[in-house]
Protein backbone atom coordinates (compact mmCIF):
# COMPACT_ATOMS: atom_id res chain seq x y z
CA UNK A 1 0.00 0.00 0.00
CA UNK A 2 1.15 3.55 -0.71
CA UNK A 3 2.43 5.47 2.32
CA UNK A 4 0.41 8.66 2.61
CA UNK A 5 0.42 11.39 5.26
CA UNK A 6 -1.90 13.94 6.75
CA UNK A 7 0.11 16.65 8.48
CA UNK A 8 -1.73 18.83 10.99
CA UNK A 9 -1.06 22.07 12.72
CA UNK A 10 -2.52 21.76 16.23
CA UNK A 11 -3.74 25.08 17.65
CA UNK A 12 -6.84 26.17 15.75
CA UNK A 13 -6.67 23.06 13.56
CA UNK A 14 -7.42 20.13 15.85
CA UNK A 15 -8.27 22.19 18.93
CA UNK A 16 -9.70 25.68 19.43
CA UNK A 17 -7.40 28.56 20.31
CA UNK A 18 -3.84 28.15 21.57
CA UNK A 19 -3.04 25.21 23.82
CA UNK A 20 -1.65 27.43 26.60
CA UNK A 21 -5.05 29.12 26.94
CA UNK A 22 -6.94 26.09 28.24
CA UNK A 23 -5.06 25.30 31.45
CA UNK A 24 -1.64 26.92 31.74
CA UNK A 25 -2.68 30.58 31.57
CA UNK A 26 -5.86 30.15 33.67
CA UNK A 27 -3.84 28.30 36.32
CA UNK A 28 -1.46 31.25 36.46
CA UNK A 29 -4.42 33.69 36.52
CA UNK A 30 -3.17 35.36 33.35
CA UNK A 31 -5.62 36.61 30.74
CA UNK A 32 -4.80 35.22 27.32
CA UNK A 33 -5.18 38.64 25.69
CA UNK A 34 -2.66 40.15 28.12
CA UNK A 35 -0.20 37.30 27.61
CA UNK A 36 -0.17 37.45 23.80
CA UNK A 37 -0.08 41.25 23.73
CA UNK A 38 2.96 41.17 26.00
CA UNK A 39 4.62 38.55 23.78
CA UNK A 40 4.00 40.57 20.64
CA UNK A 41 5.16 43.82 22.25
CA UNK A 42 8.42 42.30 23.53
CA UNK A 43 9.15 40.52 20.26
CA UNK A 44 8.76 43.79 18.37
CA UNK A 45 10.75 45.90 20.86
CA UNK A 46 13.63 43.43 20.99
CA UNK A 47 13.41 42.30 17.35
CA UNK A 48 12.98 38.72 18.54
CA UNK A 49 11.15 35.58 17.50
CA UNK A 50 7.66 35.44 19.07
CA UNK A 51 7.89 31.70 19.73
CA UNK A 52 11.08 32.06 21.76
CA UNK A 53 9.58 35.01 23.63
CA UNK A 54 6.38 33.20 24.59
CA UNK A 55 8.32 30.14 25.74
CA UNK A 56 10.52 32.27 28.01
CA UNK A 57 7.44 34.02 29.36
CA UNK A 58 5.92 30.64 30.23
CA UNK A 59 9.01 29.79 32.28
CA UNK A 60 8.85 33.18 34.00
CA UNK A 61 5.12 32.90 34.72
CA UNK A 62 5.62 29.48 36.32
CA UNK A 63 8.54 30.73 38.43
CA UNK A 64 6.57 33.80 39.52
CA UNK A 65 3.78 31.46 40.63
CA UNK A 66 6.26 29.51 42.75
CA UNK A 67 5.82 26.35 40.66
CA UNK A 68 8.68 25.94 38.19
CA UNK A 69 7.67 24.65 34.76
CA UNK A 70 8.12 20.88 34.49
CA UNK A 71 7.41 18.33 31.80
CA UNK A 72 4.97 16.49 34.07
CA UNK A 73 3.02 19.69 34.75
CA UNK A 74 2.78 20.45 31.02
CA UNK A 75 1.62 16.92 30.25
CA UNK A 76 -1.04 17.20 32.93
CA UNK A 77 -2.28 20.54 31.64
CA UNK A 78 -2.40 19.14 28.12
CA UNK A 79 -4.96 16.55 29.24
CA UNK A 80 -7.65 19.22 29.53
CA UNK A 81 -7.24 20.48 25.96
CA UNK A 82 -10.63 20.52 24.20
CA UNK A 83 -10.76 19.18 20.65
CA UNK A 84 -12.87 20.06 17.66
CA UNK A 85 -15.98 18.01 17.01
CA UNK A 86 -15.24 14.54 15.66
CA UNK A 87 -11.49 14.62 16.30
CA UNK A 88 -11.39 11.84 18.90
CA UNK A 89 -12.68 9.13 16.55
CA UNK A 90 -11.44 10.76 13.35
CA UNK A 91 -8.21 8.80 13.07
CA UNK A 92 -9.81 5.37 13.33
CA UNK A 93 -12.43 6.28 10.73
CA UNK A 94 -10.10 7.88 8.18
CA UNK A 95 -7.49 5.12 8.58
CA UNK A 96 -10.14 2.52 7.85
CA UNK A 97 -11.21 4.44 4.77
CA UNK A 98 -7.60 4.69 3.57
CA UNK A 99 -7.03 0.97 3.95
CA UNK A 100 -10.12 0.37 1.83
CA UNK A 101 -8.50 2.24 -1.08
CA UNK A 102 -5.09 0.64 -0.48
CA UNK A 103 -3.35 3.54 1.24
CA UNK A 104 -1.24 3.28 4.38
CA UNK A 105 -2.15 6.51 6.14
CA UNK A 106 0.12 8.18 8.70
CA UNK A 107 -0.59 11.26 10.82
CA UNK A 108 1.89 13.94 11.90
CA UNK A 109 1.79 17.23 13.79
CA UNK A 110 3.91 20.29 13.03
CA UNK A 111 3.04 22.99 15.54
CA UNK A 112 4.39 26.17 17.08
CA UNK A 113 2.60 25.10 20.27
CA UNK A 114 4.14 23.22 23.16
CA UNK A 115 5.00 19.59 22.39
CA UNK A 116 4.80 18.42 26.01
CA UNK A 117 1.22 19.72 26.25
CA UNK A 118 0.23 18.15 22.92
CA UNK A 119 1.69 14.84 24.14
CA UNK A 120 -0.64 15.08 27.15
CA UNK A 121 -3.82 15.43 25.10
CA UNK A 122 -6.25 12.60 24.34
CA UNK A 123 -5.11 11.96 20.77
CA UNK A 124 -1.32 12.06 21.17
CA UNK A 125 -0.91 8.35 20.46
CA UNK A 126 -2.60 8.69 17.06
CA UNK A 127 0.43 10.35 15.49
CA UNK A 128 3.48 8.76 13.92
CA UNK A 129 5.46 11.76 15.16
CA UNK A 130 4.84 15.13 16.78
CA UNK A 131 7.05 18.07 15.84
CA UNK A 132 6.41 21.06 18.09
CA UNK A 133 8.15 23.63 20.27
CA UNK A 134 9.59 22.07 23.42
CA UNK A 135 11.78 22.85 26.40
CA UNK A 136 15.12 21.72 27.79
CA UNK A 137 15.13 20.70 31.48
CA UNK A 138 17.68 20.73 34.28
CA UNK A 139 18.46 17.82 36.62
CA UNK A 140 15.50 18.83 38.81
CA UNK A 141 13.18 18.44 35.83
CA UNK A 142 12.55 22.18 35.54
CA UNK A 143 12.35 23.92 32.15
CA UNK A 144 15.34 26.20 31.62
CA UNK A 145 15.47 26.99 27.92
CA UNK A 146 13.69 26.28 24.61
CA UNK A 147 15.02 23.11 23.03
CA UNK A 148 13.04 23.50 19.82
CA UNK A 149 11.08 26.55 18.68
CA UNK A 150 8.99 26.10 15.54
CA UNK A 151 7.86 29.28 13.80
CA UNK A 152 6.04 29.95 10.54
CA UNK A 153 9.05 29.45 8.27
CA UNK A 154 10.77 26.61 10.12
CA UNK A 155 7.58 24.55 9.81
CA UNK A 156 8.56 23.82 6.22
CA UNK A 157 11.75 22.08 7.41
CA UNK A 158 9.66 19.47 9.17
CA UNK A 159 7.63 18.75 6.06
CA UNK A 160 10.92 17.76 4.44
CA UNK A 161 11.76 15.61 7.47
CA UNK A 162 8.49 13.73 7.01
CA UNK A 163 9.10 13.56 3.27
CA UNK A 164 12.54 12.01 3.82
CA UNK A 165 11.68 9.93 6.90
CA UNK A 166 13.94 11.91 9.27
CA UNK A 167 11.79 11.94 12.39
CA UNK A 168 13.92 14.00 14.76
CA UNK A 169 14.97 17.62 15.27
CA UNK A 170 18.73 17.27 15.38
CA UNK A 171 19.90 15.38 12.27
CA UNK A 172 20.89 18.08 9.81
CA UNK A 173 23.14 15.85 7.69
CA UNK A 174 20.43 13.42 6.58
CA UNK A 175 17.83 16.13 6.04
CA UNK A 176 20.24 18.07 3.80
CA UNK A 177 21.36 15.01 1.86
CA UNK A 178 19.99 14.73 -1.66
CA UNK A 179 17.54 11.88 -2.07
CA UNK A 180 15.86 11.30 -5.44
CA UNK A 181 12.18 12.18 -5.27
CA UNK A 182 11.05 8.66 -6.15
CA UNK A 183 13.08 7.22 -3.24
CA UNK A 184 11.60 9.40 -0.49
CA UNK A 185 9.30 7.54 1.93
CA UNK A 186 6.35 9.94 1.62
CA UNK A 187 6.37 12.09 -1.55
CA UNK A 188 4.77 15.52 -1.26
CA UNK A 189 2.19 14.38 -3.84
CA UNK A 190 0.88 11.99 -1.18
CA UNK A 191 0.80 14.58 1.58
CA UNK A 192 -2.14 16.63 2.90
CA UNK A 193 -1.40 19.63 5.11
CA UNK A 194 -4.15 21.05 7.35
CA UNK A 195 -3.66 24.41 9.05
CA UNK A 196 -5.58 27.45 10.14
CA UNK A 197 -3.51 30.58 10.31
CA UNK A 198 -0.63 32.83 9.36
CA UNK A 199 2.01 30.49 10.80
CA UNK A 200 0.87 27.83 8.32
CA UNK A 201 1.04 29.93 5.14
CA UNK A 202 4.61 29.00 4.08
CA UNK A 203 3.82 25.30 4.60
CA UNK A 204 0.57 25.57 2.65
CA UNK A 205 2.31 27.30 -0.22
CA UNK A 206 5.20 24.84 -0.29
CA UNK A 207 2.95 21.78 -0.17
CA UNK A 208 0.87 23.18 -3.00
CA UNK A 209 3.93 23.93 -5.17
CA UNK A 210 5.27 20.43 -4.51
CA UNK A 211 2.05 18.80 -5.71
CA UNK A 212 0.46 18.13 -2.31
CA UNK A 213 -2.84 19.29 -0.90
CA UNK A 214 -3.16 22.22 1.53
CA UNK A 215 -6.43 22.65 3.44
CA UNK A 216 -7.37 25.66 5.58
CA UNK A 217 -9.75 25.07 8.48
CA UNK A 218 -11.58 27.53 10.70
CA UNK A 219 -13.37 27.41 14.02
CA UNK A 220 -17.13 27.45 13.40
CA UNK A 221 -17.65 29.62 16.48
CA UNK A 222 -15.27 32.30 15.18
CA UNK A 223 -16.86 32.09 11.74
CA UNK A 224 -20.36 32.83 13.03
CA UNK A 225 -19.27 35.83 15.09
CA UNK A 226 -19.17 39.14 13.22
CA UNK A 227 -20.45 37.84 9.89
CA UNK A 228 -18.44 38.43 6.73
CA UNK A 229 -16.41 41.16 8.45
CA UNK A 230 -15.06 38.79 11.12
CA UNK A 231 -11.36 38.03 11.44
CA UNK A 232 -12.06 34.38 10.58
CA UNK A 233 -13.68 35.40 7.29
CA UNK A 234 -10.87 37.79 6.45
CA UNK A 235 -8.25 35.12 7.13
CA UNK A 236 -9.94 32.54 4.90
CA UNK A 237 -10.60 35.03 2.09
CA UNK A 238 -6.94 36.05 2.17
CA UNK A 239 -5.73 32.45 1.95
CA UNK A 240 -7.94 31.84 -1.07
CA UNK A 241 -7.21 35.12 -2.86
CA UNK A 242 -3.46 34.68 -2.43
CA UNK A 243 -3.64 31.16 -3.85
CA UNK A 244 -2.31 29.54 -0.67
CA UNK A 245 -4.85 26.71 -0.39
CA UNK A 246 -7.00 24.49 -2.57
CA UNK A 247 -9.69 23.73 -0.01
CA UNK A 248 -11.34 25.46 2.96
CA UNK A 249 -13.60 23.83 5.55
CA UNK A 250 -14.81 24.20 9.12
CA UNK A 251 -12.80 22.36 11.77
CA UNK A 252 -15.46 19.66 11.96
CA UNK A 253 -14.08 16.13 11.72
CA UNK A 254 -17.39 14.28 12.08
CA UNK A 255 -18.43 11.66 9.54
CA UNK A 256 -19.97 13.32 6.49
CA UNK A 257 -18.73 16.83 7.30
CA UNK A 258 -17.29 19.01 4.55
CA UNK A 259 -13.78 18.38 5.85
CA UNK A 260 -14.36 14.62 6.03
CA UNK A 261 -15.67 14.52 2.44
CA UNK A 262 -12.87 16.75 1.17
CA UNK A 263 -10.10 14.62 2.68
CA UNK A 264 -11.68 11.39 1.46
CA UNK A 265 -11.85 12.89 -2.02
CA UNK A 266 -8.16 13.84 -1.90
CA UNK A 267 -7.20 10.37 -0.67
CA UNK A 268 -9.19 8.96 -3.58
CA UNK A 269 -7.14 11.08 -5.99
CA UNK A 270 -3.92 9.88 -4.40
CA UNK A 271 -5.01 6.24 -4.60
CA UNK A 272 -5.92 6.66 -8.27
CA UNK A 273 -2.55 8.27 -8.98
CA UNK A 274 -4.11 11.53 -10.17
Amino acid sequence: MLRTAIVYDFDGTLAPGNIQEHAFLPNKKIKKEDFWKAVGREAKCTDSDEILVYMRKMIEAANDDGKPLTRSALLEEGKSTPLFEGVEDWFERINEYAVGIELSLEHYIISSGIQEMIEGCKIADRFTHIFASKFLYNDAGEATWPGTAINYTTKTQFLFRINKGVLNNWDRNTINKWVPMDQRPIPFERMIFIGDGDTDIPSMKMIRLQGGYPIAVFDKKDWSEGGSSSEAHKKVFKLISENRVDFVAAGDYTNGSQLDITIKGILGRIADGR
